[in-house]
Formats: C-alpha cells, sequence, structure tokens
C-alpha cells in the first residue's frame, strides 16, 4: 500500500522545521540553494545541516529536502562507497553535519564525528580532509574501560550522539558528554562546549557532572542520592531545549548501585541548571534507548522511556506513584522552572516486566505531527516501543498512568507489533511509521486516523541481525522516500529501501562485491543524510556513500 502523498505534507513538513529551529535550535536547518552539477538533473540543491540526532528535536528521522539522491538513482550501478574517513575508536554517536562553515578561512561542508576514545573530529565532508581533531582528555586520563560490561566496550568515551548549536561562541559550539578515567583510578563524565570551527574550549569548560537529590535509593546517604560518574555513562543522544542542553544516564548493565538521572545544563554557562532522578528512592530506572536522543515537542516537554526499576504502585490522588520512583516508565518531563515529572505511562505488567528485564529501556520516543482522529479531534500523540513487543501511541495531553490490570488509558497498544522487541526508535515520513525490530523486518505501519493498523502495509524481505534496524529516512518533500538502515553483520551492510513499498530494496553494500564494504557492524547505527551522500559510524571511522560520478 502507498502512503498518501501532497501538497500538504510538503507544507507541513517544511513548516514543522521552521517550528522547531525557531523553538529548539538544533534542527536540521535549510541553507541557500545552489546549482549543483553532482544533482543527476535534479536542478537546484538545497543545502542543509544535521544538528541533532535523527535530525530534529521530535526524532522523527526524515531529511524531507534530500533532491540528489532519488528512487532511480539510488542502485549499485551509479550509487555506492565514494569515501571513508578513519578516525581512532567506535563511533557509537550519529556523525552531524553543517554545510559550508568556514574554517581556516575557507567553506567546508563539514561532518562532525566523536569517538570511544573521547575525540571529537571536524572532516571535510566532501574530500575527507581533516579540518581539526580534540580530545577530551585531561593530562594523564585515559577513556573509561568497560567497568566489566560489554554494552559499551572496550573503552568508554564520547557514546552518545552530540547536539550543535549554529548560534553560540563566536562561531557555533558542538556539545557533548565524556566520560575519563584518571592516573588515580577517579572516573569522569564532563560536559564540553567546542568551537566547531576549531576545536577549542567554549565558556570556561568542561563542566565536571556531578548531582545529588533527595532521596533513600541506591547510593544515597543522608537523604541524598548522590551520582557516581563511575557508575554510568551517556548513550541517549544530546537534546538542546529552550537555551538548555539535557542529558540522561545509563547504567553498565545492570551493576548497582544506579538510579534514573536526567540534568540539565545552560548552554552559554555550562552550569547545572536542573536535575532530575526518576527512581529516587527505588533502584535502577536508568535510560538507555539505544542511542535514540531524548525526544522534545514546541511545547517545550520532553519524552524517554527508562529502563527496568522501582515504580510504586502505590498511586496519590493525582495517580502519581507515592514515592516518585518511574521505573519502565514512559515519561512526559516539563523543563520548566524545574525538571519534573510531567505525565506518564507505566504498562499494567510493570513489576513483571522489570522483574523479566522485558522493560521499555531499550526503546527511543518519537514526537508525532498533528493528527486527526475519527472524530475530527486534533490529537498530539508520541510513540515508542520496548522489549516487549508493544507499540504504545500515547496522548501527549493524557499519558494514561497506571491501571492494574490493563492499559486501556492510552490512546493505542498495538500488542504484538514488534516481535521479538525494539533496540532503537522508528521514523515517520508522509503518513507512515518505521520500526526496526530485533531479529525482525522493518515494518511500515500506515496511519489513518491516526491509529496504526496490527499489521504493516509493507515490510523488508530481509530480518535484521540484533538490534534490529534503525532506520532513518531522506525525501525531497513527498516525493523520492527512501528508507535507510544498516545492518549489524560482518560485514555490516547498508540497505536502501522505496518508503512507498519495502519489499522493494533499491541498494544495498554488498551487491557491488567488496567494492563498497566498509568492514564490521556496529550497534545502533542510524545512517544521516545530507546533500547527496549517506554518513555511517563504524568501528574505526564513518563510510561515507553517495553517487559515483
Amino acid at each position: 500500500m502507498r502512503p498518501k502523498s501532497g501538497l500538504i505534507f510538503v507544507i507541513l513538513v517544511l513548516l514543522g522545521l521552521v517550528i522547531l529551529s525557531c523553538q529548539n535550535g538544533s534542527s536540521l536547518r535549510q541553507g541557500p540553494a545552489n546549482s549543483d552539477s553532482s544533482s543527476g538533473g535534479q536542478g537546484q540543491s538545497v543545502e542543509v545541516d544535521v544538528l541533532t540526532y535523527h535530525y530534529d528535536p521530535t526524532r522523527q528521522g526524515l531529511n524531507a529536502l534530500e533532491n540528489t539522491l532519488t528512487l532511480s538513482n539510488v542502485n549499485s550501478n551509479s550509487f555506492g562507497k565514494v569515501g571513508f574517513f578513519p578516525v581512532d575508536g567506535k563511533v557509537d554517536g550519529q556523525p552531524l553535519y553543517v554545510h559550508e562553515l568556514v574554517v581556516s578561512n575557507l567553506p567546508h561542508n563539514t561532518l562532525f564525528v566523536v569517538t570511544e576514545n573521547d575525540s571529537v573530529y571536524a572532516f571535510d565532508a566532501d574530500t575527507g580532509t581533516q579540518l581539526w581533531q580534540a580530545t577530551a582528555l585531561e593530562h594523564g586520563e585515559t577513556p573509561s574501560d568497560d567497568l566489566g560490561c560489554n554494552l559499551i566496550s572496550p573503552t568508554i568515551g564520547i557514546t552518545s550522539t552530540p547536539v550543535i548549536d549554529l548560534h553560540q561562541g563566536r562561531n557555533g559550539a558542538i556539545y557533548f558528554v565524556a566520560m575519563s578515567k584518571d592516573s588515580a583510578g577517579n572516573y569522569h563524565q564532563r560536559l564540553h562546549a567546542l568551537d566547531i570551527t576549531t576545536g577549542e574550549e567554549l565558556f570556561g569548560g568542561p563542566a565536571e557532572i556531578l548531582a545529588t537529590y533527595p532521596g533513600t535509593g541506591d547510593n544515597s546517604e543522608n537523604g541524598q542520592v548522590i551520582f557516581d560518574p563511575r557508575q554510568y555513562a551517556v548513550r541517549a543522544a544530546l537534546l538542546e531545549l529552550n537555551g538548555a542542553i539535557y542529558m540522561a544516564f545509563t547504567s553498565h548493565c545492570d551493576f548497582r548501585p544506579y538510579t534514573g538521572w536526567v540534568m540539565g545544563y545552560g548552554a552559554t554557562t555550562l552550569a547545572q541548571t536542573s536535575v532530575l532522578n526518576l527512581t529516587p528512592n527505588g533502584a535502577e530506572g536508568a535510560i538507555w534507548m539505544a542511542g535514540v536522543g531524548l525526544a522534545a515537542d514546541t511545547q517545550g516537554y520532553i519524552y524517554l522511556l527508562d529502563a527496568n526499576g522501582s515504580f510504586d504502585s502505590t498511586l496519590n490522588g493525582q495517580r502519581f506513584p507515592n514515592n516518585g520512583d518511574f521505573g519502565n516508565g514512559f515519561l512526559k518531563i516539563a523543563t520548566s522552572p524545574q525538571l519534573t515529572v510531567a505525565d506518564y505511562f507505566q504498562p499494567y505488567n510493570t513489576a513483571e516486566e522489570s522483574e523479566q528485564d522485558v522493560d521499555l529501556g531499550s526503546g527511543g520516543a518519537m514526537v508525532l505531527p498533528d493528527l486527526t482522529d475519527s472524530t475530527g479531534r486534533t490529537r498530539h500523540l508520541v510513540i515508542g516501543a520496548g522489549k516487549d513487543g508493544h507499540i504504545y501511541v500515547l496522548d501527549r495531553n493524557n499519558m494514561g498512568k497506571f491501571h492494574p490490570g490493563n492499559n486501556s488509558q492510552i490512546f493505542q497498544d498495538v500488542a504484538n507489533g514488534l516481535p521479538g522487541g525494539v533496540w532503537g526508535g522508528p521514523a515517520y515520513f508522509n503518513g507512515t511509521i518505521y520500526y526496526g525490530n530485533n531479529l525482525g523486518p522493518i515494518r511500515a505501519f500506515n496511519l489513518t486516523n491516526g491509529q496504526l493498523p496490527d499489521l504493516p502495509g509493507s515490510q523488508t524481505s530481509l530480518l535484521f541481525a540484533y538490534p534490529g534496524a534503525l532506520p532513518s529516512l531522506s525525501a525531497n518533500g513527498a516525493s523520492n522516500g527512501i528508507v535507510w538502515a544498516v545492518e549489524n553483520t560482518n560485514p555490516a551492510v547498508l540497505h536502501a529501501y522505496d518508503a512507498a513499498n519495502l519489499i522493494r530494496e533499491l541498494y544495498n553494500s554488498n551487491q557491488a562485491g567488496t567494492r563498497d564494504q566498509f568492514g564490521p557492524g556496529n550497534k545502533f547505527i542510524t545512517p544521516v543524510v545530507a546533500n547527496g551522500k549517506v554518513f555511517v559510524g563504524t568501528t574505526n571511522g564513518v563510510a561515507v556513500f553517495g553517487l559515483l560520478q
């Protein structure tokens, strides 16, 4: 089944990008149109910047301004690997992109790459020339070891996707969190802001990340839960929202003591502005989300899924947990004046899911555009899924909270939509939601009146190896929709599918023998498309794909 398309969709996409860019300063940004001889006869090329995970804070994963790569030229005859940018460690964070950035007095389309060796690189995205490299390590430090957990291994440095703000500092700033270990064996988490043209530290940074929060849970003392930088890493992509940088922390495997931390820091001061603990009187409840970014809507709320942990089934008069513990929850977080849980959804069998490690924490949230239901009412929805295989669609104005025995209070629960569970997040294009589950295909669910069907309209013939696919999309308005995904195998494989019919594979990087191969796979990798090129993080660099001519 082909998703609906048309002028209304194009207007909504472009309007949404403008609104988010104005609100958050960290969205996919349209630049000036230039003639581009590499566009395969497409005429005017529209330059874009990719400044945050999945293109914008909604995490919809769509670049709708791509007019170089099309359904007709993405094939093994005209498209393939055109470069590889080597770095000093694993690339677990999604690369970011700024077009025509002036570095050393010359304009460069610039790709930013972070590594688990605590390095940041800026490359010319067209030639592969390294423009600068910076380290987040202080004298005598090394990246953190993996602390006996193989989830981020063998070292932990910069794991999550950074965020870029082109309006901070003299030339723009890239923000990221780095983990390190000093010569005395102490572990550090620090927030950095670097000038995107030089790699120099900004705003007196970096800022050491430390925190306490009222509570009696894991690692508490005298009524305060204490943040121990040794026990955590930042896996979820950073979010910039209304002048603040937000981050969330995961554990190393399930090695206690740990709890669920979310923090905000001023973008121009790097000073801590707000702290929230989601399990302050319990344990666990970390935020993992397989690298998906903290999501946000235009009202200034943050959405996330947290992992197995304490939940207080005794509720107060507002149906919030009595002790403030939200383990294994789908959360809406207010940012003003402080970080607080504004609303939530908890599966009816949350205690069982946490006990069996079949929780929501493996998945991320995505904010949907406004949709109209069957009664003509406009709905403000958010979607997410985790290890239990359910797809949860929630009304952002009434998330559903906790009700023993059923999930009937939420907008929609597709109970077996993603068998095997999800380690990642969805993408959205043209009225369709794209999801890749563990050991399963990428599925396209076509929305009708804001509702998902029980079965997908199309799906790939390929079953993606663990952890499944984390899809992203490129399109030119409502046309030439392409779904991009990486298969975590050896060698890894980049796939491209017709977004209107996933059974139609346009390209994969094994089709031309070894010509386009780029080494072994890496977990939780999301391809990023910018100005006719596709960038894929690997275990030792970034593979670059584009038109071969």
